[in-house]
């Protein structure tokens, strides 16, 4: 039977001892920039002109965006906070230059705008690959993510993964996020399996902080999103460029 990846000791073998592999989405399975990045400097933009003046530079400091690098700052909200909890950054922001809560309010009723789920989703690997063969593998698979429930299934769906993916936990659950324990006891329990039988797949610190709460047996670290190797390596059992790096060997 195929591995993901060859070798004694691999993150592919690794898996083959677990039952559950658990994926954050964004910069894990989609690439966070193609998603994002365009989506704070739309919002500043929209923003300052529901406001009549400049709330960029404090909008890209509150969410933590770099528009040097283009790139969600490692650690900040926008690499792992829910979207009510921008809007509220966003809000507070706004506040500092209306003239009253109303006002602000009305500004960013006005601006705000989740990105496209279907059109900025960009794989990265190929994920109806990936997951059959971890499926055939014996493994089942489970997404937990700090995005919004109507645009992760749309994502999913889009990207022809839904059928594949045994459960999916989002912010908008009613669960306390990441770094919480949270997601992933409830992605265990739902489906009857023991947090040390799972893995965590993330970019972000957030992520494997997660995994590491709830107990997970393996956390598996990756560099396609928000978080450096530096970020990631004392919270991580391995670190792989991406997921793709599952489908070597």
């Amino acid at each position: 039977m195929s591995r993901p990846r060859g070798g004694p000791g691999s993150v592919g073998d690794r898996l083959d001892e677990l039952d559950l592999a658990i994926f954050d989405k964004d910069g894990t399975l989609i690439d966070f920039d193609a998603m994002w990045s365009g989506w704070v400097v739309d919002l500043a933009d929209r923003l300052e002109s529901a406001v009549g003046g400049p709330v960029r530079d404090r909008l890209y400091a509150a969410i933590g965006f770099d528009p040097g690098s283009g790139r969600a700052r490692p650690g900040g909200p926008l690499a792992a906070m829910p979207m009510t909890h921008l809007r509220g950054l966003a809000l507070d922001v706004v506040g500092g230059v209306t003239r009253s809560p109303a006002d602000a309010e009305r500004a960013v009723a006005q601006a705000w705008k989740a990105p496209d789920p279907i059109a900025l989703a960009h794989p990265l690997a190929d994920l109806p690959l990936l997951f059959g063969r971890l499926r055939a593998r014996g493994l089942r698979v489970a997404v937990a993510t700090s995005d919004d429930r109507g645009p992760t299934e749309a994502t999913l769906a889009g990207l022809g993964v839904g059928s594949l993916i045994d459960a999916v936990v989002c912010a908008d659950d009613g669960l306390p996020v990441k770094p919480a324990p949270a997601m992933v006891l409830h992605l265990c329990r739902t489906l009857g399996v023991d947090p040390v039988r799972s893995a965590m797949i993330g970019d972000a610190e957030a992520d494997l902080a997660m995994g590491r709460a709830a107990g997970v047996g393996l956390r598996i670290g990756v560099l396609s999103g928000v978080g450096t190797r530096q970020d990631l390596e004392p919270l991580a059992d391995a670190i792989i460029p991406s997921i793709a790096d599952l489908l070597d060997g």
